[in-house]
This record gives C-alpha cells, sequence and structure tokens, in this order.
C-alpha cells in the first residue's frame, strides 16, 4: 500500500466510525478529491460530512474549531501547506487558546492537514516547509506524515490529545510504499519513533522527519557502502511536543554522535528543539554537540536542477556526517 492510499484509508475509517467527524477543504469533494487525490471516494460515501469551502484557510480552520469548540471532530486539508500561513491567527488565538483559557480544560478535537515540502517543481510559494513557525505553542501538537507510521493509528493519537494538531504530509510521500526499508536495514516502531538500523550499535544517529526519512536512508546506505559508517535512522510521528522513547535513548548513549535533518531553513527550527532535547539529557556522553542540517536559506527555485540544489538531500546529509565523524 502507498502512503497515498493509507491515508485515504485512515479518513475513511474515521468518518465510518466518529458520526460527528467532518472534513473540510477546497475541492475536497468528488471528483477532485483534494489537490492530491487523498479525499477521492470519502464525499461519495459520507456527503453530509466531507464539504468543499470557499478559498479562504482562515475561514475554514475557524470553521473547525468552532465545530470542536461544540464538541464535534473536523479535518482541516490546507491545500498547499503554505497557506496554512492564512490560518496561522485561528489556531495561535483561538483554536490553541481555547483548550485551557475558560477555567478548565476544553477538549478541541481538530486537525489541520498540511501538503509541504518541495522536490514537486511548485516554487517559491507551493513547497515551503513551515514546520518551524507551528512549534512551541501551547495546546497545539504537530505531527508530520511517515511512511513508516499507520496513519489510522495517527490521527486516534492525535484526537486523543483534544487539542488542536497540524499534520505537515510532505508530498514526496504519497506515492511511496508503506513501511518498506531495503537490507540490510530493518525497521521497527516503538513509542511513536520508527527505528531504522543495522545489527550492532551505530556510529552515529539521524533524527529526522518522515519526509525527509527516504533521504536521510539513501545517505546512510551510502555513508555505510563508501565510508563503513553505519548509522541508526529515528523518525518520530509527533514533532512537537518532542520525546525519545528509551531505546532511542539507549542508541543516543551508544553513539554519542547526533544529527537532526529537517527540510525547514536554519533558524529557530523544529531541530533546534531536539537539539535540546537531546543536551538536556545526554550533554556529558556526547562527543559533540548535535549537527543540524538543513535546506539552503532563501526560495525554493521551480527550476529542477536549482530546486534539488536548494533542498537537503542526500549528499548533503552524507558531507556533514561524514565531515563530523572522519574531519
Amino acid at each position: 500500500m502507498r502512503v497515498a492510499e493509507n491515508l485515504n484509508a485512515a479518513l475513511a475509517a474515521l468518518l465510518a466510525r466518529e458520526p460527528d467527524l467532518y472534513v473540510l477543504g477546497e475541492d475536497v469533494v468528488d471528483p477532485y478529491g483534494g489537490a492530491f487525490r487523498i479525499t477521492r471516494g470519502l464525499s461519495t460515501g459520507f456527503p453530509d460530512r466531507v464539504l468543499s469551502t470557499p478559498i479562504s484557510e482562515n475561514a475554514v480552520t475557524g470553521i473547525a474549531a468552532g465545530l470542536a469548540l461544540s464538541g464535534d471532530l473536523a479535518i482541516v486539508e490546507i491545500m498547499f501547506g503554505d497557506f496554512a500561513a492564512l490560518a496561522f491567527d485561528q489556531l495561535l488565538n483561538f483554536a490553541s487558546k481555547s483548550v485551557s483559557m475558560y477555567g478548565s480544560r476544553l477538549p478541541m478535537r481538530m486537525v489541520v492537514r498540511c501538503p509541504v515540502g518541495g522536490g514537486r517543481g511548485y516554487g517559491p510559494t507551493h513547497s515551503q516547509s513551515l514546520q518551524k513557525h507551528f512549534v512551541g505553542i501551547p495546546n497545539l501538537a504537530v505531527y508530520e506524515l511517515s511512511p513508516f507510521h499507520d496513519n489510522l493509528a495517527v490521527f486516534d493519537e492525535m484526537f486523543a490529545r483534544a487539542e488542536p494538531c497540524v499534520f505537515f504530509e510532505d508530498k514526496v510521500l504519497y506515492t511511496r510504499r508503506m513501511g518498506v526499508v531495503e537490507p540490510p536495514f530493518s525497521v521497527a516502531v516503538s513509542g511513536g519513533v520508527a527505528r531504522v538500523s543495522l545489527d550492532g550499535p551505530p556510529d552515529c544517529v539521524i533524527i529526522a522527519p518522515g519526509g525527509v526519512a527516504h533521504r536521510a536512508l539513501a545517505a546512510m546506505r551510502s555513508l555505510l557502502v563508501e565510508e563503513e559508517i553505519a548509522c541508526t535512522l529515528l523518525v518520530p510521528s509527533r514533532l512537537y511536543p518532542f520525546d525519545l522513547p528509551d531505546d532511542a535513548d539507549a542508541d543516543i548513549r551508544a553513539a554519542r554522535r547526533v544529527f537532526v535533518v529537517e527540510e525547514s531553513t536554519a533558524g529557530g527550527t523544529w531541530g533546534a528543539e531536539v537539539a535540546h532535547v537531546v543536551h538536556r539529557r545526554h550533554w556529558g556522553r556526547l562527543a559533540h554537540p548535535v549537527t543540524l542540517v538543513h535546506s539552503a536559506g532563501g526560495v525554493i527555485p521551480t527550476a529542477a536542477h536549482l530546486e534539488r540544489a536548494a533542498l537537503v538531500n542526500e549528499s548533503t546529509i552524507h558531507s556533514a556526517i561524514r565531515e563530523a565523524l572522519r574531519g
């Protein structure tokens, strides 16, 4: 099963199970099923609860927050994650604050889905990774789509938090297969974190969200073949609040070298939050500070060769790890 199919099946299962769930967004009804066909077929099966909306991300997110405030569940699809900036006020000043500002905790079960990332030639205004702008807001959880995490379980976790969640979905993942890694690597999921590893202790640990996991895996393979460097990759489903399970901590203690890879540009990023958590727990054991690997600063070009050079890629990751470990 491909990631897009798993995501579509998760939404269908939720709609069948939760009679108070609404799915809202621009062109989400059939025959379109959204810009990336993730909601295809859902409006046919649930015509009263899968609703296309006018082109206003702020209004759609506000409607979802109102539904959540009244006890319903809501999922919003932002056509391109770049436009989530237009919904930022609703998330920052209404939805997240509503959880706790009325004197007692109020469940706000809503998820805002944001297709993000480059690699598709969509240019500067349709290719950004805006995760860092949503990190650190009280009562707002941040998740990222992963090829290793079943999406129904992820949605269940988000709704169980009873607070607004933003679900970032790297567009390049939609056509990839679920849970596939090539030997000699193997994958296991524990505590919401997927662990892709070799037998034996690693030389370094890479922490990366789902959207760049395949690039990290490509770098891990080339590092193993060309440099004899063994890496373990940790892919969390929830980016914020960030935490690591005990087995991930064990990997870090063994390797003593940690790299955080993300597609965002540098400066106030999720990776910096991860580095803070890792430093707090393992500062005395680390061989050197956590290394952050980002995309180049600047807008994302449309031209394919310029886009490849601007975004974090296998070569970027390979070089950062090789220089840190062999330098």
